[in-house]
């Protein structure tokens, strides 16, 4: 089974159960057929755990103020990355009318 994704903005999008292919349409609407299973794995993916606990580390060092310039510029990485990473899967989600 495939999802129909029909969008007219990047936030709005909605799915259709249907096997109908991509199209494209003046660059305002776009139609986008994608495997369930697929949107339903991106709306699963989570950080590695060995990174999540890196985070986590990272956090907590910058909470005590006790980062180095280059640890600062890796929290600001995965930060930025998790930031990302929340934004795919919340729109994910939303395409598969669940919530987060």
């Amino acid at each position: 089974m495939a999802l129909l994704v029909e969008s007219k903005a990047p936030c709005e999008a909605r799915a259709v159960d249907s096997r109908a292919s991509a199209s494209y349409d003046d660059g305002v609407n776009t139609t986008l057929a994608a495997p369930v299973d697929w949107v339903e794995a991106v709306g699963n993916l989570q950080f590695p755990p060995k990174a999540d606990r890196r985070l986590q580390e990272l956090m907590d060092r910058n909470n005590e103020g006790l980062l180095q310039p280059a640890e600062r510029e890796e929290l600001e990485a995965l930060v930025e990355l998790s930031e990302r990473l929340s934004l795919v899967r919340g729109q994910a989600l939303q395409i598969l009318g669940k919530r987060p």
